[in-house]
């Protein structure tokens, strides 16, 4: 029964924040922007740009809250609104390199049962080129096919799978060589 009660709380609350309510705005905002801001930080790993784009993104989703139609979907329309903000940025810097596919890319996935922690797991992922560390977070964390990832960073898919591939080789051995230094 609070299930759906707070489901309904959120449709007038973003309701009323469509309508460019102010109040609605700040508590969408405030429920939300730990979200963003970690979706930023995924993706940029700087925290203060992470949280300019964070801002960057939430006006981008208030602009366009009145043309979304179902209200029940707004946290995956929201995410796919900083994802696209994040990746506008990144190629806007121009930090974006692609490896050329290779036969030779293909991997073993990563395992890791040695109790890393949440931090130094984004620490390593934060060393990754951006090229990898994009294909990786939409593939791995936000669930896109590689057809997807090629049609939104405009390559091929078959360079999406090598940075898939490529991005797992350096997460195997940067988190092979962290557990040696924590086990010796």
């Amino acid at each position: 029964m609070r299930l759906i009660r707070l489901q309904q709380d959120l449709s007038v609350i973003l309701k009323k924040a469509s309508e460019g309510e102010h109040k609605a705005q700040k508590i969408v905002y405030d429920r939300f922007s730990g979200r963003v801001l970690s979706i930023c930080k995924q993706y940029v790993g700087d925290i203060f740009i992470a949280e300019d784009l964070m801002i960057t993104a939430f006006l981008k989703i208030f602009r366009a809250l009145p043309t979304l139609e179902n209200m029940a979907v707004f946290e995956s329309w929201m995410r796919k609104i900083t994802i696209h903000e994040c990746i506008s940025y990144i190629r806007s810097k121009k930090q974006v390199h692609f490896i050329e596919p290779n036969e030779n890319s293909a991997i073993d996935d990563a395992r890791s049962d040695d109790g890393l922690i949440l931090h130094d797991l984004q620490a390593v992922l934060d060393t990754l080129p951006y090229g990898c560390k994009m294909v990786f977070n939409l593939y791995a964390i936000d669930g896109y096919k590689h057809h997807e990832i090629a049609e939104m960073l405009d390559i091929s898919t078959g360079t999406s799978k090598s940075q898939l591939a490529y991005a797992r080789k350096l997460l195997q051995e940067k988190l092979n060589l962290l557990n040696q230094v924590n086990h010796g």
